[in-house]
């Protein structure tokens, strides 16, 4: 009987594997003495994201890199050989829905990379998920922005580059993860805002209104409020403008609190809260608001962050006593009020009708 002797065999199973497309790499063509092994790579089942954008995943570009920076296979995951043969050691396999390196608009990118030994006579199987690389930044600016500052926008910078955020944008600026700078542009001045880590897969949103109608000289005053909500990684948080100066929150019309940082000063006394007004007849029960209309009750209003808020636990609620300021905010008798902005003085109380309110009124403007 013929005989082969182990090199021989050995030689033969590099035929095979390159005749079957396998090997990739002129380092990793032929199988050594002390053996090779073999390297496999799939998507994970069941790709976990929410996002609706995502690629076909053979489309994502495929990387395989040995320990001393020879790359062994580069491109389409779907033209990918299932299994490669190769020698022992460390390798990267990396996989991406596309390339990024500077900000972009509506650019997200999705992927992984991971590192895997291989040892001889053994099959290495890399499971590569598809999770969001890069971080996402929207900024939802209202109509009162573009009123108070004719003109303006925001500039969004990280390390590698920025982008300008007019009041009309509504798409979503990407960025690699890391440090983020917001800055206000009106005229020739410019003043940083605000200063944010994003993480990889975090989008974040964030809500700018101006609560002033009179705009303070840039570098001035506080005149922004920012309200922090995130659609893939949940978070939240507030932000107040110009709080290094130009006295305490709650102090005055231009410096009222938001609704958001209304909810966290529960106790404080004679202190100013801005908001729209967005219902009325409240009461006791979870969505215990009307906020169409029409109005039955004059004691009670409802004021949120935005104009569009329909829900109860994003208001607070606000008592009407008996006198000039029910007459003049009631939407009984003025249901042309709904919507509208207004600034309101009084003390802020933990709890009315179920949710954080405003009791015991002095002021009021619009």
């Amino acid at each position: 009987m013929k005989t082969f002797s182990n090199k021989t065999a050995l030689y033969a199973m590099a035929l095979l594997a390159i005749s079957f497309g396998l090997v990739y790499s002129s380092c990793n063509k032929f199988p050594s003495q002390s053996g090779q092994g073999y390297l496999k790579w799939n998507f994970s089942d069941g790709v976990v994201t929410r996002a609706v954008d995502l690629p076909d995943t053979d489309s994502f570009k495929l990387k395989v890199v040995n320990s001393g920076g020879e790359i062994l296979y580069e491109g389409d995951y779907g033209n990918s050989p299932e299994t490669m043969l190769v020698n022992p050691g460390t390798y990267t396999v990396s996989v991406a829905s596309r390339s990024f390196s500077n900000p972009e608009f509506e650019a997200p990118q999705f992927g992984d990379e991971q590192v895997v030994v291989v040892k001889a006579g053994a099959v290495t199987r890399v499971l590569l998920n598809c999770s969001q690389l890069n971080s996402g930044l929207r900024l939802r600016i209202d109509p009162d922005f573009q009123e108070t500052y004719p003109g303006g926008s925001l500039l969004v910078s990280s390390a590698e580059g920025s982008l300008v955020y007019s009041p009309a944008e509504s798409r979503t600026g990407y960025f690699k993860p890391g440090n983020l700078s917001i800055s206000l542009r009106a005229g020739n001045e410019a003043r940083q805002l605000l200063a944010r880590i994003l993480e990889p897969r975090e989008i974040l949103t964030l809500g700018i209104t101006c609560p002033s109608a009179q705009a303070s000289p840039v570098g001035q005053g506080g005149d922004l409020s920012i309200v922090v909500d995130t659609l893939r990684t949940w978070t939240e948080d507030d932000f107040e403008i110009g709080s290094e100066g130009g006295g305490d929150s709650g102090t005055s019309v231009e410096r009222a609190y938001s609704v958001s940082q209304a909810k966290d000063h529960a106790g404080e006394k004679s202190v100013w809260v801005s908001g729209y007004i967005v219902g009325g007849d409240l009461s006791s029960s979870k969505n215990g608001i009307n906020f169409k209309g029409p109005f039955e009750s004059l004691t009670n209003i409802a004021i949120a962050a935005r104009s569009s808020v329909s829900e109860k636990a994003s208001c607070v609620s606000v008592q009407l006593q008996k006198g000039p300021i029910r007459d003049a905010l009631n939407l009984v008798d003025h249901p042309e009020l709904l919507g509208k902005k207004v600034y309101l003085r009084g003390d802020i109380e933990a709890a009315y009708y179920g949710i954080p309110g405003m009791k015991n009124l002095t002021e009021y403007s619009f």
